[in-house]
């Protein structure tokens, strides 16, 4: 067993999440965790809601409610949202918390100790007509380097190089059109060249790492420069020095703030467990966590956060880059061992844009459809490596020509002729099985090790194309076999040896699925008579913050339970019942109205 760390993109509470936001983040996450946790690891999931930043204050001012309020609001739409999906959080929390904001002024602290961060005075842009501080990604212009026209004033989008505002060939204020204005304001600098040398040569170990991933992250650290971790702000984590932290037109930059997150929801939840240093098992360099490993989720626009400035913060705080330094209080922190960054999922041909109604929002689906519908669409068909479209065609014919036809009627026709001819999961014949059978068996059996090894390399594509492969298998199987036709006595031996073999491969292409397709998966463990948990889901609960602040809702759950990865031999004499169907066959109607509401 080891301890696995899966550190989960924080989700902005600006608005309810789309579904290509969770096709980045979200079940590619929850699909890794759940086989860790089934093959025997210790698992740790986290993440939260993302909510400081002038993002925020923007869209409060506009909605007239504070930022808190905003944030509260969106945080809650989000727990429901993600809950619903199923995805396995040990804790999901927020930013906005007490042990948050301490856990952020500790990595200030020691990086500004240890002389990673510095104070300068820089040029910031103000809008014109309000007075007001224009964040860098509030700022569009050209691209001084590659020429893209609508390049952020903290990062291009199109090269992937950082950014300045000031840079900008013709910048302009995204929230007015305005053209800012430049002035001098005294902000902290992370030294992001002082920490090139240990970033590359943390970068030169990483092995199997998705080739863009890699590529891009190395080609960053060809021009390293020192980056503006402060911001003029009302709304985010006070900076935590003399003379600084009582200043209410300073703040801590949202991005510096909410990659520190994953650290600071691993103390939460430790403290949440009745033992306040657990989490060192999965992020102390020199003590347990030594061999942990640590898996980051994310769609592709934030690769640079994850694989340069959050290693960067982390190796500054532990005192490891050109001016070294001691760790802080937490001590030596472990860096990720892999990056893995999904690409952009479109809809219909399009960008997703809530703005230009190009969007469908998670709860609007699953209002809809199932959850483990749309997890298939994105396992087997999502932007894994590739940026992916998605319709509501290819949606349809998914869920009806491979969950309906395939794997569900698999399931529904197998356990149907059993609970019809015997009543329960039938024996096999004393006289053995044949050849056929045991080649059957052995398929599914050799799926655990295929399938396996394709999630723990993030490979899901294959991985899920690889357990649809074995339920391929066994409807050719049943179709070969014919038990229909064992219609007398002489036969039912035959017949029930049959359909055993059917329901023990249906067993174990669940267990197969089952971090794929977690609710039907518990619906297939108990159409074959099985009882207790089989794949853990998530509970929203309501807290109190640990350090006095206000309440709020997370999600957790008790992931001890649950299948393991491997066969289990079925029980011969195990009731059943008539099945229900397990996914819902959809109607060709539905992509006319669809598209209907997306056109208006």
């Amino acid at each position: 067993m080891s301890h696995v760390l899966a550190a989960v993109a924080w989700p902005y509470a600006n608005g309810p999440r789309h579904i290509g936001h969770v096709s980045g983040f979200g079940v590619p996450s929850d699909v890794f965790a759940r086989y860790m946790r089934m093959a025997g690891h210790d698992v740790l999931m986290v993440s939260g809601t993302d909510e400081h930043g002038t993002p925020i204050q923007v869209q409060a001012d506009a909605d007239g409610v504070t930022p808190r309020e905003l944030a509260d609001r969106y945080n809650r739409v989000i727990v429901e949202d993600l809950h619903g999906l199923g995805l396995s959080y040990d804790l999901f929390t927020r930013t906005t918390t007490r042990n948050h904001y301490a856990v952020v002024q500790e990595l200030f602290e020691g990086m500004y100790r240890n002389g990673y961060i510095v104070p300068k005075t820089t040029m910031g842009a103000i809008s014109p007509s309000t007075g007001r501080t224009l964040p860098d990604r509030y700022i569009e212009g050209t691209c001084p380097i590659c020429g893209y026209d609508s390049a952020r004033g903290d990062q291009c989008d199109n090269c992937g190089n950082q950014l300045d505002p000031i840079d900008l060939i013709d910048p302009k204020s995204r929230i007015n059109g305005e053209t800012p204005k430049f002035v001098e304001t005294e902000h902290f600098f992370l030294d992001l060249p002082a920490l090139a040398d240990v970033l590359r040569q943390w970068l030169d170990t990483r092995e199997g790492w998705r080739p863009n991933v890699l590529r891009f992250s190395r080609n960053l650290l060809d021009d390293l420069q020192p980056r503006a971790i402060t911001r003029d702000l009302e709304w985010g984590v006070p900076i935590p020095l003399d003379g600084w932290r009582d200043r209410p037109d300073k703040r801590i930059y949202v991005w510096f703030d909410a990659v520190i997150g994953y650290l600071s929801a691993s103390i939460e939840w430790a403290r949440r467990s009745g033992d306040p240093e657990a989490w060192r098992r999965w992020w102390s360099t020199d003590g347990e966590g030594k061999d942990a490993r640590a898996y980051y989720f994310m769609g592709k626009d934030n690769i640079v956060f994850h694989s340069v400035i959050w290693p960067a913060l982390l190796s500054g705080y532990s005192g490891e880059g050109s001016r070294d330094g001691e760790p802080g209080e937490l001590g030596r922190l472990n860096l990720p061992t892999e990056v893995v960054s999904s690409e952009y999922l479109t809809m219909e041909g399009r960008k997703f844009s809530s703005s230009r109604k190009v969007v469908i929002y998670v709860r609007d689906f699953l209002e809809r459809y199932d959850a483990d519908a749309l997890r298939y669409f994105i396992a087997a068909a999502g932007p894994e490596s590739n940026d992916t479209d998605f319709t509501w065609a290819e949606f349809l014919r998914r869920n009806n020509d491979e969950l309906v036809a395939g794997w569900g009627n698999l399931v529904n026709r197998s356990i149907s002729m059993a609970a019809k001819n015997f009543g329960a999961i039938p024996p096999v014949d004393p006289a053995g099985l044949t050849e056929a059978d045991e080649a059957l068996l052995a398929v599914a059996r050799a799926g655990f090790a295929t399938v396996g090894d394709l999630i723990g390399r993030h490979r899901q594509k294959q991985a899920i194309g690889e357990a649809m492969k074995v339920v391929a298998e066994a409807n050719k199987y049943l179709s070969e076999q014919a038990p229909w036709k064992l219609k007398g006595e002489a036969d039912k031996p035959r017949m029930g040896t049959v359909l055993h073999v059917a329901l023990q491969v249906i067993s174990d292409a669940n267990t197969l699925l089952t971090p794929f397709l977690p609710h039907s998966a518990q619906q297939v463990h108990e159409l074959l008579g099985g009882t207790g948990v089989h794949a853990p889901m998530p509970v929203i609960e309501q807290v109190d913050d640990l350090d006095g602040g206000p309440a709020y809702p997370v999600l957790t759950g008790d992931y001890t339970v649950g299948a393991r990865w491997e066969s289990v031999p079925l029980e011969a004499g195990r009731p059943l019942a008539a099945p229900k169907p397990v996914f819902r066959k959809l109607d060709p109607s539905i992509v006319d109205e669809e598209l209907a509401r997306l056109a208006g």
